[in-house]
């Protein structure tokens, strides 16, 4: 809970910041990157600190997302610029890779599936307060114009998770050597900086048919497909393609996906929205993005009753279901900037995700032994970190092309056509999280999951 505290926190503080950092930064055309080189650092790093985490345990994987997170926060403080603010937030998301999906895979061990459903609510409550602290406080250190305390309050907060889990967290795992597949992890890598690069850039910096915008995209495709063909012959692949043969894990994968783009739809934009289009104040808008992770807990808490009795492919599509009817709220309420409004469709829009994210992992989770969680839980986390990543990237291409053909960024009527044009993709990609979820097998469960580890596996 503590350790999940770093990234809830992170989730919402920094964008109701935005316009106070690129007030004292300038770029204000590449703000889309201090939240897509995060994401990309982070879901580049998932599947290598999910795969060693099944080698040499959760715990110092999880310890080394905590110190990199930590070491990430105390150097975006002291950012000069705006490209050294983007480069340190890379370390940031290097921590984040190791902090999200170890918090999510130790719950996977320790607890069964009945047990599972009480835990999801302890860790919900971390983000309910989160999605109420984050952007409380980064409204309010925007207020004071001191934007760099959004970073620097990590510290504390990292010093004492790690201490809690050196003194607390304990596992018993058997050592035996590994081959890392740095070629994957390096192709992967490449392959997503290349995407992100030529959808934030493209329209912008230069045109959609231009050299630059065909090499990115060129390079991306041939990364992947060299990733696909190194991943099926690696000894110990970075990501294990054969698992998304089974129905469950690819559904559930996807879903993920669909999940992280649209967090990241609403989180990153709709306090620049507000603050540019009627004045909002941050503070403010921040609370408006607050009502989305506020009903993503309350969601999970419920959750956890429902797949119980109803099956987790019910409870997901009702998820997504309610996701898609927010969505489209946006879309109603995107010509009419109103923080109250916003905050109403995002608390039904986080209300719903409540419903997916964390029913869809733990039935991936059940249906695998303790050997293959942590490369499950990496698939999802990974999953979720690239489609926040992707998403990211494609909703600023949205706003950056619909900005550069208007009036430009200081017009607050250009402003809410381009955040309607981000909102009517996040639509989409709700109704694409829906269709994944449709296609989930009925029951996703192993009865043998109810009873707890077996002995020899983590304490």
């Amino acid at each position: 809970m503590l350790a999940t505290a770093l990234i809830a926190i992170d989730a919402t503080i920094l964008a109701t910041a935005v316009p106070s950092v690129v007030g004292e930064l300038g770029e204000f055309d590449q703000f889309p990157w201090l939240f897509s080189v995060y994401l990309l650092a982070q879901a580049v790093s998932v599947p290598i600190y999910s795969k060693l985490s099944d080698t040499i345990g959760r715990k110092p994987i999880i310890l080394i997302g905590v110190g990199l997170f930590l070491v990430g926060s105390i150097l975006c403080g002291l950012a000069w610029n705006m490209t050294s603010l983007i480069v340190f937030r890379v370390v940031q998301g290097l921590g984040a890779g190791a902090v999200a999906p170890m918090s999510m895979t130790i719950i996977g061990d320790l607890y069964t599936v009945a047990e599972r459903a009480r835990v999801q609510g302890y860790i919900a409550s971390v983000w309910a307060i989160s999605s109420v602290l984050g952007p409380a406080l980064g409204g309010i250190f925007s207020q004071l114009d001191a934007w760099r305390w959004i970073f620097f309050i990590n510290i504390p907060l990292c010093l004492i998770a790690g201490w809690a889990l050196i003194r607390s967290f304990h596992e018993r795992i058997e050592r035996r050597r590994h081959r890392i597949d740095y070629l994957g992890a390096g192709l992967l890598t490449v392959a997503l900086t290349a995407l992100i690069l030529g959808l934030l850039e493209g329209g912008n910096a230069w045109a959609w048919d231009s050299v630059p915008s065909i090499a990115c995209f060129g390079i991306g495709l041939l990364a992947f497909l060299a990733f696909a063909f190194v991943e099926r012959r690696a000894a110990e692949p970075v990501i294990d393609v054969s698992i998304l043969k089974r129905r469950l894990i690819l559904t559930t994968t996807l879903g993920a996906l669909m999940v992280g783009a649209l967090l990241t739809g609403v989180t990153s934009f709709v306090p620049t929205y507000l603050e540019n289009s009627i004045g909002v104040i941050p503070l403010l808008s921040g609370l408006a993005v607050a009502a989305l992770t506020l009903g993503w807990p309350l969601a999970t808490s419920i959750a956890g009753r429902l797949f119980l009795r109803f099956g987790f492919r019910t409870t997901v599509m009702i998820g997504s279901s309610i996701a898609v009817l927010g969505a489209l709220g946006l879309i109603a309420v995107g010509p009419y900037p109103n923080p109250w409004l916003i905050a109403a469709v995002s608390f039904v829009i986080g209300f719903g995700l409540g419903w997916v994210a964390a029913p869809s992992l733990i039935a991936a989770q059940s249906s695998v032994d303790w050997a293959e969680r942590g490369v499950v839980t990496g698939a999802n986390a990974f999953a979720r970190s690239a489609g926040s990543a992707v998403g990211v990237a494609v909703y600023g291409a949205i706003s950056n092309n619909i900005i550069s053909a208007g009036a430009g960024e200081h017009d607050p009527a250009t402003i809410i056509q381009a955040t309607t044009g981000v909102f009517i993709a996040v639509a989409v990609t709700a109704v694409l999280m829906l269709l994944a979820g449709s296609a989930m097998p009925r029951d996703g469960r192993r009865e043998r999951d109810t009873a707890p580890a077996p002995a020899g596996e983590p304490a």
